[in-house]
């Protein structure tokens, strides 16, 4: 089945328009790509030290019950 087909069978199920469809796609593709970058910008911005200086901060206390692995 080709990829045409397989959109129009996608966006019938959704019961949207095959605009709709793809435009949701795109959008959704766009924040993926957004999220990575973000995330790489923050990693490139952090240290290893300002990671333990923040894990340093967290009482050294035993979990509450519901929280135990």
């Amino acid at each position: 089945m080709g990829l045409s087909k397989v959109v129009i069978e996608a966006a019938h199920l959704d019961g949207i328009s095959v605009d709709q469809f793809i435009a949701t796609a795109i959008a959704e593709k766009l924040s993926v790509l957004m999220t990575l970058d973000y995330l790489r910008n923050r990693a490139d911005r952090s240290s290893s030290q300002a990671f333990e200086e923040a894990l340093s901060e967290i009482p050294d206390v035993e979990p509450e019950e519901y929280d135990r692995l």
